[in-house]
């Protein structure tokens, strides 16, 4: 992954998300029938190139941990296409699709729940070698001691069970087992959330050192923007259930387009006790994904919005060097206007930090 935050636009593109939706039912009555619909994924679309870090954030709720389930079809999609390395996932047979994902891991958010307490971590790492290969039980175990040792850890871990580990022993567990099949793509599910900050500086370190020398390409959902920051290519910003902006990472922090994306940056804390920033407080609670309000979904708590915000679901357009964003503010064209400033907005609307 490159330093300066650029994609490596020279590869092709890995994955690639179109129009994908992915509504949960909600049963009721004696006869648990379908009563509404909770719409966790509404049209999202987004590609990831190949050995580049694609990090989706967004607030607790807005559908990005179900994208990354969904990308990998451990959960089924209600519509849409995802194409990783040009084939359809969700047109793939059972064989197909076994032999896909090999190329495609998941680290899990919570380290805790993510590991069989009744198996040693060394067979939790080898079950995927059991599942898609024919090596030897000597051979599955060679390789778990590798992949131990690449994450910071000893072979004879490999013998012990999960409960004998601290919270940031067992997400490089997680990390060694998505690894030992050598996939192309790991979702990167919240992977340092559940962690101490000066552990989740090791285990990004760790997973920036495996995508250089396996070329890994990383979808990283994260809620914390600062390690989206340091850590990812590209970003995306989603809001309950939509794509709301998209950009090359320094690009989106220079220059938010999105109000929501600004609010977002605004709570972001700056290690300097002099430095005084105002910070974007969004008024009102997150609407219901059963029932999204109409036109822009975030309307309803955006302090620049007008009729057509509640009208028209504005589109997610490319508004020069592939910055990406969905606001009507900015059809204008004109420089700054979907900006928030303090002189637009009430003043219980901002708070100066510092």
């Amino acid at each position: 992954m490159s330093r300066d935050g650029e994609s490596p636009r020279k590869n092709k593109v890995l994955v690639e998300v179109k129009n994908l939706v992915k509504y949960f039912p909600v049963r009721s009555g004696l006869l648990q029938r379908v009563s509404a619909w909770v719409k966790a994924v509404d049209d999202v679309s987004f590609h990831i190139y190949e050995g580049e870090t694609f990090g989706l954030v967004g607030e607790s709720g807005c559908g990005k941990t179900t994208v990354g389930r969904t990308v990998l079809r451990l959960i089924p999609a209600t519509s849409g296409t995802v194409m990783v390395d040009n084939k359809d996932i969700f047109n793939l047979n059972s064989r197909e699709l076994k032999k896909m994902r090999r190329d495609m891991q998941i680290i899990f958010q919570d380290p805790y729940s993510s590991l069989d307490p009744r198996m040693p971590v060394g067979e939790s790492i080898a079950e995927g070698l059991k599942i898609h290969t024919n090596k030897s039980a000597q051979e599955r175990f060679d390789i778990v001691v590798e992949m131990l040792t690449r994450v910071g850890m000893r072979a004879e871990h490999a013998r012990r069970y999960p409960h004998e580990f601290s919270g940031g022993q067992r997400q490089r567990i997680g990390i060694a087992r998505a690894l030992a099949l050598r996939p192309r793509l790991i979702v990167c599910d919240e992977p340092v959330s559940a962690l101490d900050v000066s552990i989740q500086a090791q285990v990004l370190s760790i997973l920036r050192e495996l995508q250089r020398d396996f070329g890994l390409t990383y979808l990283f959902i994260a809620h914390n923007l600062s390690v989206v920051e340091h850590f990812s290519n590209r970003v995306g910003v989603m809001y309950l259930g939509k794509m709301a902006e998209v950009a090359q990472r320094d690009e989106l922090y220079a220059n938010p387009l999105h109000p929501y994306t600004q609010a977002l940056m605004s709570a972001i804390p700056v290690p300097d006790p002099t430095f005084k920033r105002r910070r974007i407080i969004l008024q009102g609670d997150v609407p219901s994904p059963l029932n999204p309000p109409t036109g822009c979904r975030f309307h309803t708590r955006c302090p620049l919005a007008f009729d057509r915000c509640s009208e028209e679901e504005p589109p997610l357009k490319d508004y020069g060097n592939e910055h990406y964003a969905a606001c009507w503010l900015l059809e204008s064209g004109q420089p700054g206007a979907s900006k928030i400033r303090p002189e637009n907005i009430p003043a219980e609307n901002v708070s100066v930090i510092g």
